[in-house]
């Protein structure tokens, strides 16, 4: 008892209880937390309309949004969930209860059916995806009337994406949560602020798609040159992909002359089903094995761009076809640098600085449905440009890598397994070097503390433990081990040629520490950028484990040690 409270007298020794107390305070782990987490609200879907905001990326996961109960139905699984999700028909209205908010949402209608006399007008509308088509569809039977309800008439998912409740703050990377890793290059040499200015751009671009809860950052190799990764969490989606790697130059000509760009010239890009969708004058045809449908959506330029219209059709032509009237030249629609349409403009806009625009393009495919899902991806796509506007350089994919969430989840279950055998183990190993259980108790106590600061730093720092991180979490523990059997041996070594003092015998531990330390750091340093920073998490968590370990761990152990072995 005396030995103990002397132990907590020890500065060295609050440190570390202070340090640690603190680090599981960020962790906050609850092993009993259950239940289902919003992780993300898709735009235009009841959940969105209700109100319900999907988490940032920096929302810490204990606090993310919890689902309590659907209709005073208690949602304890993500089975509850979408047992009820199957239940839904259209407008039905339902009570979504969490812990921070009461709402209210209606199960809006995926399709919807107007009937004119022998002909069905119609009219589908998909909010949940923000698409709409208008067409005629002749039907004489009245059994074909009938499969054609039963195959068009449905309900809209709900909007949420939803998880599993975590039970600590500690945040998985896609290699142990699944998800999509894309590295892009830009095609040129770029500045600091450039970089910054294409990150901005990419989450805009992301969050204007839907998406929320992304990582983008920036990462350099070791030559010095610039990398974006993005990291997306949950099924891979490859139009992302492919809106990722777009520059987003938009140009509308005439002839050689731009009448306006997507960005600053554009005020307002319509998203709604009742001003974008397919074109209802044109719609979808087939020529041959192939499929086309037409979409269209309307935008408002600013003045400028209005008044540049204005003075580029004053003196163009009026042309009669079809006994319609229009200019003489057509509105290019140009997407980094290649055409991807072509408007023909009304006579009536000659010279006017009309800031009203529709926007049209088309989409292709092997069967009718290929070909509107198609269209609706391209007419996304370019709203999303049109908003956010164009890179400042053209981005190339590196390198894109998909992870299965079922896999991550077992290899997670894996390693938890194998870090408590390894933890019997070496301390199996100690035990049986210096046959003394206090000693073994010790080094295995400050090495659990080493672990949880280590856990804790990442979560205040929002950083992903991934594999990566993973080995070098492995790397900081084994090299704490060593160090602490060579503080044990200088301080219970008995025969010297020289008496030392206990302090004088820590002192000498401590120099090869430190070397020890300094090597470690030195050598992360160049792994922050190697492998275009894809080793990073194993740099870092190297880095943050060897810190803790010399400069709270170890002088707390050394500390400890001399107490409980002084008499000794």
């Amino acid at each position: 008892m005396p030995k103990i409270k002397e132990v907590f007298r020890k500065p060295r020794v609050w440190v570390l209880i202070i340090v640690v107390a603190l680090c599981l305070l960020a962790i906050f782990p609850n092993p009993n937390n259950s239940g289902v987490i919003i992780t993300g609200v898709l735009r235009n879907s009841s959940a969105s309309l209700a109100g319900i905001e999907g988490p940032t990326a920096g929302t810490p996961p204990m606090f993310k949004e919890k689902i309590i109960s659907i209709n005073n139905v208690p949602v304890k699984t993500l089975a509850d969930y979408y047992d009820f999700v199957d239940t839904l028909v259209v407008n039905r209205t339902f009570i979504l209860k969490t812990n921070k908010e009461l709402y209210r949402l209606t199960a809006l209608p995926l399709y919807n059916i107007t009937v004119l006399n022998e002909t069905y007008t119609v009219n589908v509308t998909k909010p949940f995806f923000n698409e709409t088509l208008n067409e005629t569809v002749n039907i004489t039977e009245q059994e074909e009337r009938h499969k054609i309800k039963k195959e068009i008439i449905g309900v809209a998912p709900i909007g949420l994406l939803i998880g599993e409740a975590p039970t600590s703050n500690i945040r998985f990377g896609l290699d142990l949560s699944g998800g999509t890793r894309v590295l892009l290059r830009p095609e040129e040499e770029i500045s600091q602020d450039d970089l910054s200015l294409i990150i901005e751009n990419i989450k805009e671009r992301l969050n204007v798609f839907g998406l929320s809860d992304i990582v983008v950052r920036p990462a350099r190799d070791l030559s010095g040159a610039y990398f974006i990764l993005v990291e997306i969490p949950g099924a891979s989606k490859e139009e992302v992909r492919e809106l990722l790697s777009q520059q987003g130059k938009f140009e509308a000509k005439i002839e050689n002359d731009t009448v306006f760009t997507g960005g600053q010239d554009i005020t307002f890009v319509c998203r709604s089903p009742d001003c974008s969708g397919l074109d209802p004058q044109v719609g979808c045809s087939q020529s041959g094995s192939t499929w086309g449908c037409r979409f269209r959506f309307s935008i408002t330029l600013s003045q400028e761009a209005a008044e540049r219209q204005a003075a580029l059709t004053k003196n163009l032509d009026i042309i009669t076809e079809n006994n319609q009237q229009y200019l003489s030249k057509s509105l290019t629609l140009y997407l980094d640098n290649e055409q991807v349409d072509e408007l023909r403009i009304g006579a009536e806009l000659k010279g006017k600085a009309s800031t009203d625009i529709e926007i049209s393009g088309s989409g292709i495919g092997n069967t009718r449905q290929e070909a509107v899902e198609n269209a609706y991806a391209n007419m996304k796509r370019l709203q999303t440009i049109l908003i956010t506007g164009s890179l400042p350089v053209k981005l190339n994919i590196e390198k894109t890598d998909q992870i299965s969430p079922v896999l991550g989840q077992e290899f997670l279950k894996n390693i938890g397994f194998v870090g408590i055998l390894v933890i019997v183990a070496v301390g199996a190993v100690i035990f049986a070097r210096y046959r003394n259980i206090k000693i073994s108790g010790l080094i295995m106590m400050t090495v659990i503390c080493e672990v949880v600061i280590i856990l804790g730093v990442a979560s205040v720092i929002r950083w992903n433990i991934d594999l990566s991180a993973i080995a070098g979490l492995l790397i900081a523990v084994g090299t704490g081990v060593d160090q602490k059997i060579v503080i044990t041996n200088e301080t219970m070594q008995k025969e010297t040629a020289v008496f030392l003092r206990w302090k004088d015998k820590i002192k000498n531990a401590f120099f090869m520490i430190m070397g020890s330390y300094l090597t470690v750091f030195v050598a992360m340093l160049p792994l922050m950028w190697a492998g275009v920073g894809l080793l990073k998490g194993f740099a870092i968590t190297t880095i943050i484990g060897a810190s803790a370990g010399v400069f709270i761990a170890r002088p707390a152990f050394a500390a400890m040690l001399e107490v409980v072995f002084k008499e000794e």
